[in-house]
Formats: C-alpha cells, sequence, structure tokens
C-alpha cells in the first residue's frame, strides 16, 4: 500500500503531513508527485474531493528553498475568493514548519490594502484572476519571477468568463515555467488552452469526467413545480438527524434567494445562504457556520461552491436539475468525501427531465426514482415562469416582467402641476436687468463699477 514515506519528502513537510494525520496519497496526490516534480507541465483531471491542492503543493513546497526574492515564485490561480482564502489556509497548515510567504489576493475588498501588502515580497501568490491582472496593472505586483504556474478548477474559469483574463495573464508571465493545470471536466476550451500554451504535458486522470462517485447514494423525485419541491424540501430537512449537514443546490442567485424565503420562517435559525451577491464577509460567516456545524443547512449557487472543502456533509439536495451534466457532477462531489458514505437527491420537473436524461447519459448510470411522500402537498401554484404562455397573458400582474403600460393608479397631472419652474420672481427680474444670473463674481464686479 503506498503511503507518504515513498516521497523521501523533506523533514518539515513530513511533519506538518503526521500533524494532519494524512497516512496514504489519494491516487491523483500519488500519481502527480513525480511528474510536478521533474518539471514537466501537467495536466491533472481529477473530480472534486480528491485531494487535488495537496496532490499539487507536496512537489512544489519539497522543492520551495528559502528567498528573499520579492516577487513570488509560484502563482495559484482559482476561480472563486471563497477558494483562494481556503487554499491559502491549507498552503499554511503543509509548511507550517517551513519559512514559506503565501498571500492570498480576490475581488471585493480593497485592492490598495491588498497592494499594501504585497510590499514585503512573497513565495506563492493565490488569486483570482481578474484581481490579480488589475495589480499587475498597477505595478502592485510583477509575475517575472513566477516559475510554476498551477490553474485549479480551470474549467470553472472558463465557464465564469475569465478566458480573456487567463491570456491576458499568460502574456505576462516568463516564457519558461512550468504550467500545472486541475480540471474536473474537459471540454474543449480546456483542449484549446493546452493546446496553446502548454509543452506536451502529461495527462493524469484518476477519474474519468463524469464517472459518479462510487461512494454516493444518489436517487431523485420526479415533482410538480416549484412550491411543490419546497414542500418536499421542508417534509426532508424536518428529519434533524437525518439531514444533519446539507448543502441545498439552485441554478442562479434568484432561485437561491426564493428557496431561502420559503424556509426561512421554518430552519432560519439553521440555516445559510452563499451566491456572489452577497458581500464577503456574509459569505464567508455562511461558510464558517456551515462547516462548523452551528448551521445544518446551506443553500448556494454552483458557482460559488466550487472548489470548496467542506467536511462531513450528509446530503446534497438538487433543488434544480442543472442545464450543464457537469454541474451536476460538482454538485454530488460535496459529500461522500474522504471515503465516507454520501447521498445526493436530485429533484426534477417535467420540463427538467431532459436534462435529467443527459445527466444519466453522462455517468452511463440511471438515477433511481423514489415514491414522492403522500404526506407531502402538492402545490397548484405556479410560478410565472412555471404558468403556459397563454396563462401568462391572462394573468399579466403575475408576469415577470415589468408593465410596459402605466399602472391603473396613475393619471395626467393637472394644469396647475404642469407649469415649469422658472426660478422664482426675484431671479427673473435680475434677468432682465442684467440680461443674465448673476453669479458671485457679477455681484463684485458691480461694486467695484459702482465705487469707480
Amino acid at each position: 500500500m503506498a503511503s507518504f514515506e515513498q516521497f523521501g519528502l523533506k523533514k518539515a513537510l513530513r511533519n506538518s503531513i503526521a500533524d494532519l494525520g494524512f497516512d496514504i496519497p489519494t491516487p491523483i496526490q500519488e500519481k502527480s508527485f513525480s511528474v510536478i516534480l521533474s518539471g514537466k507541465d501537467m495536466l491533472g483531471i481529477a473530480q472534486t474531493g480528491t485531494g487535488k491542492t495537496l496532490g499539487y503543493m507536496l512537489p512544489i513546497l519539497d522543492e520551495l528553498t528559502f528567498s528573499k526574492q520579492k516577487n513570488p515564485r509560484v502563482l495559484i490561480m482559482v476561480p472563486t475568493r471563497e477558494l483562494v482564502i481556503q487554499v491559502v489556509q491549507q498552503i499554511e497548515m503543509y509548511a507550517k514548519y517551513m519559512t514559506v510567504r503565501v498571500k492570498g489576493v480576490y475581488g471585493g475588498v480593497n485592492m490598495n490594502t491588498q497592494a499594501a501588502s504585497l510590499l514585503d515580497g512573497q513565495d506563492i501568490i493565490v488569486a483570482t484572476p481578474g484581481r490579480l491582472y488589475d495589480l499587475v496593472l498597477n505595478n502592485a505586483l510583477s509575475l517575472k519571477g513566477v516559475k510554476k504556474l498551477v490553474i485549479d478548477e480551470v474549467d470553472v474559469m472558463l465557464d465564469l468568463g475569465f478566458r480573456r483574463q487567463l491570456v491576458n495573464i499568460f502574456d505576462l508571465l516568463p516564457k519558461r515555467r512550468q504550467n500545472i493545470m486541475f480540471s474536473a471536466t474537459m471540454t474543449e476550451h480546456v483542449d484549446e488552452m493546452i493546446d496553446n500554451y502548454f509543452i506536451v504535458p502529461t495527462k493524469i486522470s484518476v477519474a474519468v469526467s463524469g464517472t459518479p462517485l462510487e461512494n454516493i447514494q444518489q436517487t431523485s423525485y420526479s415533482v410538480e413545480n416549484f412550491h411543490t419541491k419546497i414542500n418536499l424540501l421542508k417534509h426532508l430537512l424536518q428529519d434533524a438527524n437525518t439531514f444533519r449537514k446539507t448543502l441545498v443546490f439552485t441554478d442562479s442567485k434568484r432561485m437561491a434567494d426564493r428557496v431561502f424565503a420559503e424556509l426561512e420562517e421554518v430552519f432560519g435559525e439553521e440555516m445559510g445562504i452563499i451566491h456572489s451577491n452577497k458581500t464577503q464577509n456574509y459569505r464567508m460567516r455562511s461558510i464558517e457556520e456551515f462547516d462548523s456545524g452551528k448551521n445544518r443547512i446551506l443553500i448556494s449557487t454552483d458557482v460559488i461552491s466550487r472548489g470548496l472543502d467542506l467536511e462531513q456533509i450528509s446530503h446534497v439536495i438538487s433543488f434544480d436539475t442543472p442545464n450543464f451534466p457537469e454541474n451536476y457532477m460538482h454538485r454530488i462531489g460535496r459529500t461522500g468525501r474522504a471515503e465516507e458514505q454520501g447521498r445526493s437527491i436530485l429533484f426534477s420537473t417535467e420540463k427538467e427531465l431532459k436534462y435529467k436524461g443527459e445527466i444519466e447519459e453522462l455517468m452511463n448510470y440511471v438515477v433511481p426514482v423514489l415514491d414522492f411522500p403522500t404526506e407531502v402537498a402538492i402545490s397548484k401554484e405556479l410560478l410565472p415562469e412555471e404558468m403556459p404562455e397563454e396563462d401568462r397573458e391572462k394573468n399579466p400582474d403575475r408576469n415577470l416582467k415589468k408593465p410596459t403600460e402605466l399602472a391603473p393608479g396613475f393619471h395626467e397631472k393637472k394644469a396647475k402641476n404642469k407649469k415649469v419652474n422658472l426660478g422664482g420672481s426675484y431671479k427673473r427680474k435680475k434677468e432682465k436687468k442684467y440680461k443674465k444670473p448673476q453669479t458671485r463674481g457679477d455681484k463684485t464686479y458691480h461694486k467695484r463699477q459702482k465705487r469707480g
């Protein structure tokens, strides 16, 4: 059986690994160590929760020596600010007995403060692409000393529209560098980036893209509509012993807010929410309270949760069926981590069944459908977007689109309210006398004329 001893790590790393209680490397850690240490470009295909961060940081830290160099030697790019904070914390744990300067930079906070914190120099920078590029443009950071570039969750970055920033950053980096990239899925855009910027990369795959994790029990419910989904979700979450730590996914910020509002009265004191419209402090507090067990329910959008290492999640509930099957894989990867048994529940309306079919085709696995609980009420109330087109026209007040005509309470202004404000009689008299309004300078001029 493989162990970390086989890597021949320096003593400082061996001690920190022992403190963390790590004994056996995961497949991605075992396979990537020698490749990264050799200096070759590498592409790692691995599902979330397989230990990627330690997989690329072990060889990097093992090779990293003490330096007073101001410019960073290692650059790690991730898609979200939450992931920046998490990766920095993990690196600090791994490098506990080493003298390594690591700094995270991301948007949503004052850039000048971040720039000032970089003045003393850093060995490792963990960053979101947008803020990193802004700091470089403002001469707060130089990338000319980067020897190793790590891009984690690159498929998410491309989905978020970071391609332009990534390409711009590539142009600012030294040509002689090692490229290390991790992705949970392979897409045409990822392939294109590899062709353009990597030099004959070694490909390591520990799970075929779309393969369901074996230790996750997947089930689904066929549900009529939004309000019936809410009724079912409330019914499931009432069992606090079973659903002791539940991550609820929605496909949009608006839907996340809707679900939160519907559940708040019943579960408000044990529930949090995160999406990109929430402030940084609010998001971090929601994650910390959920991770610590203070809250047992967290509602999230897909993008915000990507890559977050949240422990011991008992259930992942997909309130919406994602229209990109890869997103479903990322969702269920939140549970069943560290070889623990996980559970995933998928809600699908009739309109969402085609998305469910695409997910099953990707996984080559049919998600079992459970009988709908008889004690759960089936609602007839529909959201405006759930209504048939003809019913929307009959019920314009329920349509999501803003009405283009004035509401009934509006009327034409009365004649007395149509008068134009001419500036008062005093102003008009002055204009008539001096042909133009007087300014303070005009008054001073006329006083001088009188004295003369």
